[in-house]
Formats: structure tokens, sequence, C-alpha cells
């Protein structure tokens, strides 16, 4: 998973080209794009299952008597007889109509959490999301085993992802840099890139699995331990939405970077392996 550190292209015709290089392994390509995949169906089938109960509690209880409550979406009724879509965060209410809470095509608006378009399937099927969403949930558990296998034999997970001293006396130089939109084609990823993917491979990814797995009765029967380790399965429901937002933040912000630092070369080394970097660099290790 890569987002390659470039100018834009716009930038960057003033500079002269550099060689083109193997910079990802076929391990790192085919997990990159599985996990594109798995992602996908995961987001779109749990917001499904979200919405058959569209409120996130602390603890591990949940129910009308009770007012542990972090997040809830929903749909009220006003007194000129409109219904409006309402969200709760913590205490505070949104109006949130016709994305979430009240939502649909005009004159068959329903109460609905996320809307019929975020959803696998569109209608509310949760029997459907639910096995769609575990089908594509152990794939991403077998992906994860054989990138990290491969990472540690062929030393991407100890050269691109663990940052090292060097790379973090680095670190402002790097987010100013950034601010400015000022990027470098290099052999190999900068700071900003280690710290990003090491905490989307070895913290959120292998956080969601757990989770999801500690709300599973038949892991709560294997590993009755789990389950305690997030403070119950309310709780643990609500970390695994926390950290799906989180790599959804991720997901846009790799984007928008992959688009300022010249989409062709960077989709090109994540297809192809190859990738072109700034001639003043070299071949610099």
């Amino acid at each position: 998973m890569s987002v390659a550190a470039g100018e834009p292209d716009d930038v960057q015709t003033h500079k002269a080209k550099g060689p083109v290089i193997k910079r990802q392994s076929i391990w790192t390509r085919l997990t990159h794009w599985v996990w594109v995949v798995c992602l996908f169906f995961l987001l779109l089938t749990g917001l499904q299952i979200f919405n058959a109960h569209p409120s996130l509690y602390i603890g591990q209880q949940s129910g009308f008597e009770f007012d542990n409550s972090v997040l809830s979406i929903g749909a009220i009724r006003n007194e000129d007889g409109s219904v409006s879509g309402i969200t709760r965060i913590f205490g505070q209410q949104f109006d949130t109509t016709g994305v979430l809470g009240w939502s649909g095509p005009e004159g068959q608006e329903r109460p609905r959490a996320f809307p019929a378009w975020t959803t696998i399937p569109s209608y509310q099927d949760l029997a459907t999301g639910r096995v769609v969403h575990f089908f594509f949930g152990w794939i991403l558990v077998g992906t994860m085993f054989v990138w990290f296998l491969a990472s540690l034999i062929n030393g991407h997970l100890r050269r691109d992802i663990v940052p090292t001293g060097r790379d973090l006396k680095s670190l402002p130089k790097d987010v100013a840099d950034h601010a400015r939109l000022r990027f470098t084609h290099t052999r190999h990823y900068n700071v900003l890139q280690k710290i990003s993917y090491g905490v989307v491979l070895l913290v959120l990814f292998p956080l969601i699995v757990l989770t999801g797995l500690s709300m599973s009765p038949g892991m709560n029967t294997a590993w009755p331990w789990l389950i305690e380790v997030f403070g119950g399965r309310q709780t643990a429901r609500t970390i695994h939405f926390g950290v799906m937002v989180l790599l959804v933040g991720f997901f846009v912000i790799h984007i928008a970077m992959v688009l300022l630092a010249g989409p062709l070369n960077t989709m090109r080394s994540m297809i192809t392996g190859k990738y072109r970097i700034d001639a003043e660099t070299g071949d610099r290790s």
C-alpha cells in the first residue's frame, strides 16, 4: 500500500527526469489491491449492519434504561408533521435530514441511519450484509498474514514501514514540505508515509479485526478474554466503528496525496512495481 511521494505532474515538468526503479514487490502490490476490494465491501456492508441498530455505546450493556450512548442516528417527527433526520454525538444534536436519519428519493424518504447508496445491499437486509461482511473480513485477515510474512522476509517492513531515528529527525522538514506541496520522488518512503502506513497496517488493521472478532458469539466462547480486553461488547462495537472512520479518513488523504504526487507515476508503481525517481536523488538508498 503506497502513496508515492512526488511533485504534482504540472510542477515537475521543469525537472530532469531520473531513472525508473523497481519500488514495489509483487507481494506489496497484490495485497494492496486485495485490501482495496476488501475495505470497499467491508465499509458498505458495515454501514448496512450499523443501520440495524444505529447507536453506539460505552460499556457492557445498552438499552432504554442506560444513558451511555455516544452516537445515535435516527428520525423525529416535528410539530408541523414533517420528519427530520437527527444525529446525536456525545449529547449534541444535529439536523442531518436528507443524509443521515431520514433520506431517500423525494416523496419516498424513510427513516434510515445511512442512506441506501452507502450500503450493501442498498435495501435493509442485515443477514446478507453480515454474510458479505464476514466473507471479506476473513479475506482481509488472510491477506494481512501474507503481507506481514512477505514483508518480514523481503525487508519491506523494516525498510519502508518502521521509521528509524534518522527518519524521525526529518519529520519537521517533511511536514513543512508537504504543507507547501513540495514533494520528492525517492526510492524509499518518507517519514510521513512510514508513520501513516505503520499506524494503518500495524495498529488500525489489527484493531478493527480484533474488535470485530470480539463481537462474535463463537469467538466469545473460544476466547472469552477478548471481549474483556475491549471493555465489553458495546465498547468493542464503538471502537470498531471509530477505527472504520479513521480508515476512511486515511483513504481520503491517501487519494489526495496520489493526485498531488503525480498519479501516473504512483499508479504505475502499484501496478507494475516500476517508479521514476527524481534525477537529483539518483539511486540513493
